[in-house]
């Protein structure tokens, strides 16, 4: 009987496992067809659209570049847009712009070599040779395809300031131009310069040359891209990077001249005058003019908005010089102290010390002694009130003065000439 029961058992034993395999086997069939299949189905699809994907450049260059999209109200970005304001910076490019603006603008820069003939007087006293030649560096830009080229009076034309009493330097001798990757030397002439702002064309014989574009340099920001091209101490086609440190900033050089100019952090140095400050599209918004330098001082530059230069540039093609509008008097800025001196009736306003002869003032009827104080009905205070008043109006215009004489108020028009 135990015998039977042990069979029994390992009857049962059997049937249980043969049931538990049974079962196990139906499970397992079942798990196959619900899971595992359309998991090893969908997998296998993933794996074809991937490689798909990654197999159409274009495709797998948009997977790797993508960026996140950024949801913005409309209304924010056309207010901020207005206000001069940015709502994000995207810097992803920057170098890819540094490349276009740089390969946009050099064919059109070109290196200017100036030669003088410098005298010395103190080796002339000891019967000496006295002459010798003197070479100097600088940049311009093409304005236009058949050779003219835009650059600095300073570039080209010596000033007798620099000058000491020893050394007398010439006009310019000689101009030579590079051309962009052109080891040829190009013979120039000067068309036309203006000391008064610093501008001056000259001209090559040669035809289809790049031509510059220039941008409206009244539009552009602080912080904006700026990028500074030119010969920096005859390394040419150099190019400098940074930004519009400020605009319209008054700025006085060594000679006393002001002028009204683009600052920015992008070094330029000597040579680069001349030379082209751009933006992000290689377009010119300025002409690098001068640097400040000294201890403690870095990254100070600044250009001649380029919207100020057309005008000169036509007038020095079309005349070889600007045609001014011009008064004719000598003045002198007027202050509390200096009217208390001279028991003058005016504080402010510009004192005229004298006339010149046959000029627009002396026909209007001015005379020294008068204190001009309003003219086309604004108040003057000093001298650049009134030329810049002056600078507005074309030859041929008139102008509406008001002076004090003799502590009684008295009007003039004036008819502007041109300056001599």
């Amino acid at each position: 009987m135990e015998e039977n029961e042990s069979q029994n058992k390992n009857a049962n034993f059997k049937t249980v496992a043969t049931t538990n395999s049974y079962n196990t086997k139906k499970i397992k069939s079942g798990f196959g067809k619900s899971v595992i299949l359309p998991f090893v189905s969908g997998a296998l699809g993933c794996a074809v659209v991937v490689g798909t994907c990654f197999g159409v450049p274009s495709i797998r260059s948009k997977i790797f570049n993508a960026t996140p999209n950024i949801q913005q109200n409309t209304s924010t970005d056309n207010a901020s847009k207005s206000s001069g304001y940015v709502s994000q910076i995207d810097l992803n490019n920057y170098s890819d712009t540094s490349v276009y603006a740089a390969n946009k603008i050099l064919p059109s820069i070109v290196g200017i070599q100036i030669e003088y003939t410098v005298n010395n007087s103190l080796l002339e006293m000891f019967g000496r040779s006295s002459t010798s030649t003197a070479t100097a560096s600088g940049s311009g830009i093409i304005i236009s395809e058949d050779g003219y080229i835009l650059t600095n009076n300073h570039v080209v034309a010596n000033s007798s300031e620099n000058s000491n009493s020893y050394y007398q330097v010439s006009e310019a001798t000689k101009l030579t131009v590079t051309l962009f990757n052109d080891e040829t030397k190009y013979e120039a002439k000067i068309v036309g310069k203006d000391e008064q702002t610093d501008l001056a064309v000259i001209k090559i014989e040669k035809t289809g040359l790049s031509k510059a574009e220039f941008a409206d340099s009244d539009s552009i920001k602080v912080g904006e891209f700026a990028m500074a091209v030119g010969n920096p101490i005859g390394m040419q086609s150099s190019v400098t990077c940074g930004i519009v440190s400020a605009v319209n900033r008054e700025v006085t050089d060594s000679d006393g001249k002001k002028y009204t100019l683009i600052q920015t952090d992008a070094a330029i140095n000597s040579g680069n005058s001349g030379g082209a400050l751009v933006n992000h599209e290689g377009k010119v918004i300025g002409i690098n003019t001068l640097k400040v330098a000294g201890t403690g001082i870095e990254g100070m530059g600044f250009a001649i908005p380029i919207n100020s230069t057309t005008d000169v540039t036509s007038q020095l093609i079309e005349f070889s010089k600007v045609r001014r509008p011009y008064i004719g008097i000598t003045g002198i800025d007027l202050t509390e102290a200096l009217a208390k001196n001279y028991n003058l009736p005016l504080s402010d306003g510009i004192y005229i010390k004298s006339v010149e002869d046959f000029s627009s003032a002396e026909k209007a009827g001015l005379k020294s002694g008068d204190i001009i104080f309003e003219a086309d009905g604004t108040k003057i205070t000093k001298m650049d009130d009134l030329n810049k008043i002056k600078n507005s109006h074309k030859i041929g215009d008139e102008m509406k003065i008001k002076v004090n004489r003799d502590g009684q108020e008295k009007e003039f028009t004036i008819k502007l000439g041109e300056q001599p």
